[in-house]
């Protein structure tokens, strides 16, 4: 051996403890997937090592590929992450010296997957093999999904049972009987206008077969079930109408005033009905003023609303004054008020009572009317 070695005694080990630590590695790739078959970016890829303990990471980039090199040679497996949530994995991944190890992900095909499993595991069919290409986090949320779906089926059918039972109990005129049943429904399901809706119309129906204090209780049960209802859908012009209604029966005659008011705001093509309505709520409380301005306002938003004419004469002739010879001079309009009833309902309800007012004004009964707007007829020409 040359000298040269002999006075370097380290140098051979050296080289022997370099080329063993030259480590073996491979690479994981892929792709990922979103449930639409769309590349998904920034999917959280979890590598486990499994044989050795060792944890790795990578995200997708925008085209959902990933890459993770320089892993050692061993059993991993690889998992997808979205949103927190891990939504699909891949067991017993070997990595190889020279050609990447391929691990890809397809979202839609697994909830697909998970889809059919359920649909099988509520009909009782479901295979060995679905059963065996599920991860325990899918089985165990596939069992949750079952247990969901089963009770709301339960809950479906005992809030429809429930609810059918107030509505036949009502057609009946059980008023009780429907705001118990409306009430259950309302247990099981409180985000329902159309189950609230209801039991405000029982529980206003129910105060009109009571007296003193359980007519108070009953008025003040169905103003709070309509303002749940119009809480769930404030949008709707005929819960306002309905309760406007009930509040009018409860003495509450400003607020019966502005829920009118934001009925024709939401529903301005039956305007008219609202305006009526309050009319006819203001009349029944004596508050005549009121109610002359509301049957105006009736008759100025829809011109063929007869009754609303009608009712509009009538609240006039309160404003009737007698002159000292015995003579009775009506506000202007009145006249006006029944002829153009007549015109537009000559056979109405109120015909009778229309022309006996007109007889007693001493006005001449019309056989023409003109609606507000229409074109007057041209004059004869002379000859």
């Amino acid at each position: 051996m040359p000298s040269f070695l002999r006075r370097l005694p380290g140098f051979a080990l050296t080289i022997v403890f370099a080329g063993t630590a030259l480590a073996q590695t491979g690479q994981i790739a892929g792709t990922v997937k979103d449930e639409n078959g769309q590349p998904l970016k920034d999917a959280l890829i979890k590598i486990e090592r499994k044989d050795i303990k060792g944890s790795y990471k990578v995200k997708t980039k925008k085209k959902g590929d990933y890459l993770h090199a320089g892993l050692p040679l061993g059993t991993y497996k690889v998992t997808v992450e979205v949103n927190g949530k891990d939504v699909d994995n891949v067991d017993n991944v070997r990595t190889k010296l020279g050609d990447d190890t391929v691990v890809d992900f397809d979202l839609q095909r697994v909830k697909a997957q998970q889809q059919a499993a359920v649909q099988a595991a509520e009909t009782g069919t479901l295979t060995n093999e679905q059963e065996r290409s599920m991860t325990p986090e899918q089985k165990a949320a596939i069992e949750k999904q079952v247990k969901e779906r089963t009770a709301a089926m339960a809950k479906n059918k005992a809030l429809n049972d429930a609810f059918n039972a107030g509505m036949e109990a009502k057609k009946t005129n059980n008023f009780q009987g429907a705001v118990d049943a409306f009430q259950k429904a309302s247990e099981m399901d409180p985000n329902q206008h159309v189950i609230w809706s209801n039991m405000a119309e029982a529980y206003g129906e129910l105060s009109k077969t009571k007296t003193g204090a359980e007519k108070d209780a009953a008025l003040a049960k169905s103003i709070e079930a309509y303002q749940k209802a119009i809480a769930l859908l404030p949008t709707d012009a005929g819960y306002r109408n309905n309760y406007a209604l009930v509040l009018a029966r409860a003495g509450k005659i400003p607020e019966m005033q502005e829920e009118l008011g934001k009925a024709v705001q939401a529903d301005p093509a039956n305007a008219g009905r609202y305006y009526y309505n309050m009319g006819a709520v203001l009349t029944n409380i004596n508050q005549m003023p009121a109610a002359c301005d509301a049957f105006k306002k009736a008759t100025d938003v829809d011109p063929n609303y007869a009754d609303a004419f009608y009712q509009f004469g009538i609240c006039l002739t309160s404003k009737a004054v007698a002159k000292p010879d015995g003579s009775i001079t009506f506000p202007e309009g009145t006249s006006e008020a029944f002829q153009k009833y007549l015109a537009l309902k000559p056979d109405g309800p109120f015909s009778e009572s229309a022309k006996g007012m007109l007889a007693s004004m001493g006005s001449k009964l019309e056989t023409t009317y003109t609606a507000p707007g229409a074109k007057k007829p041209a004059p004869a020409k002379r000859k």
